[in-house]
């Protein structure tokens, strides 16, 4: 499932994201919380990391909140423009500024894995396509952390965007088939160790001559090092620096 950013109105939307003070609150009698952007956004959020992005609607986030869904629209038009307030707001727990006092490349390591614990707390943004940006302020500096960070690699503007969007769909990449690993036993009712074990003895049979027939993938998984999730995803991150220290070096 892919969700494509601002998909409601351009100037509520954009309105919304780029709010100075929040709205006034509902003042309603009674035990139930007042309504606001932000209850209604963070109510949202709660729900689509318990849930998934599936099961977000209108209807959902007003029950969370003891209202019916069309209580909320009074704050909110649409879910589109919803979604798009949701992914900003959870792009403000990223830190904003990186110490680079000891050079560029720690300071990405540092950063990569941080937006990597990010996607894995909130899994449903990784649906959010990065085809159009929200371009909400949140996402402006979370884009503004990581090139400062390049800025002092000597690259010019086309080179650090390049290096930027690079980055972005490694830890995305990375993200995701975390996510899924994660997913899958609950998803499918049966375990990875069950999954591997059962289709490794069929190979076996159906397959005769495997290792004969395909000698680099049997030369490629011959080392069984169990590498972990962190393992893989540091690995790949220090080769992908490694050819970016290389990059920078040829000026």
């Amino acid at each position: 499932m892919t969700v494509f950013a601002g998909q409601g109105d351009a100037r509520r939307s954009m309105a919304l994201l780029w709010r100075g003070g929040e709205q006034p609150e509902e003042v309603r009698p009674g035990p139930k919380p007042a309504l606001s952007v932000d209850v209604i956004v963070e109510a949202a959020i709660e729900v689509a990391d318990r849930e998934g992005m599936a099961a977000l609607s209108m209807r959902k986030v007003g029950e969370r909140l003891g209202r019916t869904g069309m209580a909320l629209y009074t704050y909110v038009p649409n879910k589109g423009e919803l979604i798009d307030l949701m992914y900003d707001r959870v792009l403000a727990e990223l830190p904003t500024k990186y110490d680079v006092s000891a050079g560029w490349r720690p300071a990405v390591a540092s950063w990569a894995g941080h937006t990597l614990d990010f996607y894995l707390r909130h899994p449903w943004v990784l649906q959010v396509s990065q085809a159009r940006p929200v371009l909400g302020p949140n996402e402006f500096a979370a884009l503004e952390s990581v090139v400062a960070i390049l800025r002092g690699t000597g690259l010019g503007p086309r080179r650090t965007r390049g290096v930027v969007a690079l980055l972005f769909d490694f830890v995305r990449g990375a993200a995701r088939t975390v996510t899924e690993s994660r997913l899958a036993p609950s998803a499918t009712g049966v375990s990875d160790e069950e999954w591997w074990r059962t289709r490794s003895h069929l190979l076996e049979e159906v397959a005769p001559g495997f290792a004969e027939r395909y000698p680099m993938v049997a030369w490629v998984e011959s080392q069984d090092d169990e590498a972990g999730e962190d393992d893989t995803f540091t690995m790949g991150l220090n080769v992908l620096l490694d050819g970016l220290e290389a990059t920078i070096a040829k000026g």
